[in-house]
This record gives C-alpha cells, structure tokens and sequence, in this order.
C-alpha cells in the first residue's frame, strides 16, 4: 500500500464514519486498517456521552467476542506444547466437567468447544462469579445445562464452549485465565495497551458502551461496564486498542508470527485455524474453522469474528489472500452496520474484489408448515406462526432467576424480548427479515438471515438465527 492509496483509505474512512455516525446517533467509532506493511488508525466522535471523554484513536474498548480467536489461539498454544490434544473428551482433563445428561459431557472433545460443535446448551448462561474461581464456578453450573444436539453433528455459536475452554487452560497450564492472556498473548503479540479487567483500564481513555432512548434517541451510557468474570473466555472482560487487535490479526496473517518477531503459535496451528471444521451449507451460516468464522465473499474468504459488549460492537477481520487487516468498534449496537459497509467497501473498492448477490430473489410457493412450532434453548423461547401467509417469530427471554435476569437485561439495554418479526421465504428452508433490501444480506449481515434445518416428518428440528441453535421444543 503506497502512501496515495493509505491517505485515500484514511480519508474515507473518515468521511464514511462521520455520516454513518450522524445520522444514526452512534456517539463514538474507532477502526483500523493493516495492509502489506502500512496502517492507518482513525477515531471518531466521543467515547462516553456521560463525560464527552473523545474516542482517541488510542482508546480502549471491550473486546468482546472477538475474545475468542483469542481464546482459540490460547488453546492451540497448548497444543503445540503438548498440553493438550485436539481430539480428547475433554474430561480428560476437567474430570468434575458434567451436563445434566449423564454421560453427555463425556462425548465433546477438546476441538468441540473451539469449533463451535460441543452442543451445550448455555448461550445465555450468566453466572454472577468474580475472581479467580468465576471459571471454575461456571463449569460447576454447567451440571445443571444440557444439550442442544450432540457433540458434531451441528453448528452452534456457543459461548458455554469457549468458557469451558478457558477453565481447561487453567488447569492444564497452572494460570488464571486472564493472567495466561497476558503472558501468552497480549506480551509476545506486542498487544502493549490491552488488559482484564475494569481495573486497568480505568486508567486509560476507554470507551463505554450505550443505548439509543426509543423516544429521544439520544445516546445513554450503559449501566454494565463488563460482563461477569465467568464470561472471560468468552469475550466478557478483556480489553483492548485498535493497534492492538491489529496486531493480533497479523500474527494470524504471519504464520503465527508476531510483529514483535516473536512466535506465538506455530504455522501448522495458525493454518488448522483457518480450515473448515464444519460447513451448515446454508448462506446466514459461514463455515466454521477454530475460533474464526470463515465468510465467503466471492472467491475471497474473510476470517472474521464480532464482540458484542454492553452497548458496543466490535469486529475483527483477516483477509490472507490480500494481507489485509480490519479491526472496528463502534460505542452503540447499530455500529454493527458501518462495520459492515467499510468492510465492503474495503473489499470493493479498496482490494477491487468481486462480491456476487447472496441473494438473488425470493420465492413465493413455500410451504410454511414445515417450519412453525416452538424452538427453546437455554433461557430463550422462539414462537413460529403463520400470520396474512408469512412466517412470524416471537423472541422472549425466559431468565432462569433475577440474577440471570438482571444480568441478561443490563447487556441488553433494558429489553426482555422483541417485537414480533415477519420472515420472507427465499427458498424452502431459508428466510429474510422483512423490510430488508436483498443486498443487505451480502456482508456480515448475512447473519440476520434464518434458517430451518433436519426437517424431519414434516417437522424441522433447529432454528438457525444469528449462528445460533435453538430446537424444536
């Protein structure tokens, strides 16, 4: 990348940030882009409408579940030290490792918990535990959640798997979790300005998150910084710069080699992460590798994962066929969506790749039956009806407890469920939400799609929205 063409990246990211952000109420954004040796960081808006701190280009900002390439990455590290072994039951290692199904536990494997296919069902599992038992504390709960599907027969986002997979880290390395990140990540990659805790980063400049007020839609500071310590794995405390994350994603980019010139993991685990491990063979679902999502765009593949935090988005994308890091976060939800135009425009314009139409048309003559029902995991209940000829879904949370409710609403912004959402069939199986434009769905939106799979005497089995199982109750 000449400097002409780091200026001309520079510049419209800027310009395309400051309109996505006034028009749309989102207070704060931050994003970087590395690419064949230069980089350019850009900062927008302010980090905290509570003070009116500005978003530096240095600000700190959760990282979320993009946490859990990092995790992974962990993992892996272990692998290449001989700790652990892909292919173990995982109580090999956690004896004490239990689900409410006798015998369930004894089936997932290591590889399971990091490819998203252990099957636990425990997405929405807040545990309110602090310090360096919250990891154990979590496992121990896990005797009272079961599964959604068994161990590699499906694919399901699962923050339970990488929560588990960070109490394995502990006991095969002898080190709390967020003190091995430290050592094992943040040091050798160079990732000088990241922590975990709120502790640390109050010293520095960090970004809250917020809420948009339906009637004002005025910007308010969320009322939960991080998540609980047990969702440190997962992507619940650890924090982190855009130079940072950068960093990071050209460890990935360099075999496993850092910029500090440092090895981190070695090149044969760098490149199994970025293989498929399963394939759903459905457009809202991307392959699955270890800890990356693997998106097709085109012929292009972008490693990619997204953190949601309380009121925050972040993304992390590594595209190895153009040597091109992009990392972003933005202080509202809807962030999510100029995350995903610069991203395009970054493929487009900037890389000149071709993204083809995911989808193309709709279909008028599906049979709907098939499809309705009611779809649970843990916590949450989705009810599909018929109405005026179209798919409608209910999504309500169902809280375990008040600790889990009050918890769950705080990430949240106040909200227990949704309105109800009408679905246009694309084809038999798959659906879009109604009001979208068709290109919507070409980018990292795609996941706004849902789909039904393992229809069974007329019956599908799983509801697929967001990545994430839920099953025919």
């Amino acid at each position: 990348m000449n400097d002409n063409t780091l200026n001309t990246v520079e510049n419209s990211l800027r310009a395309q940030i400051a309109s996505y952000c006034e028009a749309n109420h989102v207070p704060g954004f931050a994003a970087g882009v590395h690419h064949a040796g230069e980089q350019v960081v850009v900062a927008h808006g302010v980090a905290n409408t509570g003070t009116g701190a500005p978003m530096l280009a240095d600000t700190r900002f959760l990282l979320g579940s993009v946490t859990k390439v990092l995790t992974t990455t962990l993992v892996l590290r272990q692998v290449d030290l001989g700790l652990l072994a892909l292919d173990a039951p995982v109580v090999r290692y956690l004896p004490e490792f239990a689900l409410a199904t006798p015998g369930a536990a004894d089936k997932i494997l290591v590889r399971h918990l990091i490819g998203h296919t252990n099957g636990i069902d425990a997405d929405l599992y807040f545990p309110d535990a602090a310090g360096r038992d919250a990891l154990q504390a979590y496992v121990a709960g896990l005797a009272g959640r079961d599964t959604l599907f068994e161990p590699g027969e499906q694919l399901s986002y699962s923050n339970g798997g990488m929560i588990l997979a960070g109490r394995l880290l502990e006991v095969v390395t002898g080190t709390p979790f967020h003190d091995l990140l430290e050592r094992e990540i943040y040091a050798p990659v160079g990732m000088t300005d990241s922590s975990t805790s709120a502790k640390q980063a109050i010293l520095r400049s960090t970004a809250v998150g917020h809420f948009l007020d339906p009637e004002t839609m005025a910007a308010k500071p969320t009322t939960m910084f991080t998540l609980p310590d047990t969702w440190g794995p997962a992507g619940g405390t650890p924090i982190g710069t855009i130079a940072d994350l950068l960093a990071f994603g050209r460890t990935h980019l360099a075999g496993g080699v850092s910029p500090t010139g440092e090895r981190v993991l070695s090149a044969e685990s760098t490149a199994l992460m970025q293989q498929v491990c399963f394939d759903m063979d459905s457009p809202n679902v991307p392959p699955i590798g270890l800890g990356w999502v693997l998106y097709p765009f085109g012929g292009t593949t972008v490693l990619a994962m997204s953190g949601a935090s309380p009121g925050g988005v972040s993304l992390l994308c590594v595209v190895p066929e153009h040597d091109l890091v992009f990392t972003a976060f933005g202080n509202t939800p809807g962030a999510i969506l100029l995350q995903d135009q610069l991203l395009q425009w970054l493929l487009r314009e900037h890389l000149g790749v071709e993204i083809p139409a995911l989808v193309t048309a709709v279909e008028q003559e599906v049979d709907l039956t098939a499809y309705t029902g009611v779809y649970r995991s843990d916590q949450l209940r989705i009810d599909v009806t018929i109405v005026d000829g179209q798919l409608e879904e209910q999504v309500t949370y169902e809280p375990h407890d008040e600790s889990q409710e009050r918890i769950f609403t705080e990430f949240a912004g106040g909200a227990t469920s949704g309105p109800p959402q009408r679905l246009i069939p694309i084809r038999p199986g798959l659906f879009a939400p109604a009001g979208y434009p068709l290109e919507a769905f070409d980018g990292y939106l795609r996941l706004l799609l849902v789909s039904y799979h393992d229809v069974q005497d007329g019956r599908a089995r799983f509801r697929n929205g967001g990545g994430r199982l839920t099953r025919r109750a």
